[in-house]
């Protein structure tokens, strides 16, 4: 049951025009898109705000108010980032966690701010544990937290060196149709890897530390037999390892190494009764110290709306 209906106003200081004028977007594209979100109307005029609606909504709507005035600071806002932040304030978050900044992202060539408890929860999680799993659907941002804490740790040289490694495995296609040798025919399948780290180092930067051995970028089946020592270590799709290969990786790992493991188990592109690694890890590494394990949802997704709507329908169809 809903709250009462209640109105609340709220003066955003300091006064500036232009940030305010970015703030409400082009024919207040940003306010309307909030007011559609959290079901709230607002009205300004200047620097002072009025919202109403039920008090539940208005407490989320001013919270994400100050904070995207906040973010008109440094950021020029756009209807995406809007979106974001609104995702974020959809899952009841408090007041006190939509402005924490305690968990921020700094690289070199931008500020990642995780959204939503579960995205938080996650990237706090890995400076305390060895191992950590990040497990959920696409669009959670699983992946791209993992590399942007890693980029992070290696230019506060906490860690020597990234190393990202994927199955050779993938949805319904054959590798062995495509030219090359294995380390070629992987590359298209690691290419999200490689934007983001392009998107967070930039493109040269990230071609020197690659040909310095720093970043390394490889196929699963590269790690066997060795030992990883201070370095922060990402195994992505880990839903198509078999329980051989995954143990075979987390035995991998060395003095003074992160591990990061991301996988979606409902999307798993193993041939038919071909368990997956991950789902058996599930039961297997539970309660171990040093080993943590964050579960993201379809209310996590931070692509487009359409995104987490499919995804949504999907959980329903196919509860787990």
């Amino acid at each position: 049951m809903n709250s009462q209906p209640t109105t609340v106003d709220l003066n955003l200081a300091p006064a500036n025009n232009k940030r305010l004028a970015d703030l409400c977007g082009q024919f207040n594209e940003h306010l309307i898109q909030l007011e559609q979100r959290l079901h709230v109307e607002v009205k300004n005029r200047g620097n002072h705000f009025n919202v109403s609606g039920h008090k539940d909504d208005v407490i989320i709507a001013v919270s994400a108010l100050q904070y995207l005035y906040k973010c008109t600071e440094m950021d020029h806002l756009t209807p995406e980032k809007v979106h974001l932040l609104l995702q974020e304030s959809q899952m009841a978050i408090s007041k006190e966690a939509v402005l924490d900044d305690t968990t921020v992202i700094r690289t070199r060539k931008k500020i990642i701010k995780p959204r939503g408890g579960h995205q938080r929860s996650y990237v706090k999680s890995m400076p305390k544990n060895d191992i950590v799993f990040g497990i959920g659907p696409a669009g959670t941002g699983k992946t791209y937290l993992a590399v942007a804490c890693a980029v992070e740790a290696l230019e506060a040289e906490k860690v020597a060196r990234i190393i990202l490694a994927r199955p050779a495995v993938e949805a319904g296609e054959r590798l062995g149709f495509l030219p090359g040798d294995l380390s070629e025919k992987i590359n298209p399948y690691l290419r999200p890897l490689y934007d983001a780290l392009y998107e967070m180092l930039g493109v040269e930067r990230v071609e020197r530390l690659i040909e310095k051995n720093i970043i390394e970028i490889a196929p699963l089946a590269f790690m066997r037999g060795r030992t990883l020592n201070e370095a922060f270590i990402i195994l992505d799709e880990a839903q198509n390892t078999t329980p051989e290969q995954i143990k075979m990786f987390l035995t991998r790992i060395g003095f003074g190494s992160t591990v990061v493991v991301t996988g979606d188990v409902t999307q798993i592109d193993l041939p038919k009764h071909t368990e997956s690694g991950l789902k058996q890890v599930l039961n297997i590494l539970q309660g171990i110290q040093g080993i943590s394990f964050t579960q993201f949802d379809s209310n996590d997704v931070v692509r487009h709306p359409i995104v987490q709507k499919i995804v949504a329908a999907y959980e329903k169809h196919n509860p787990s």
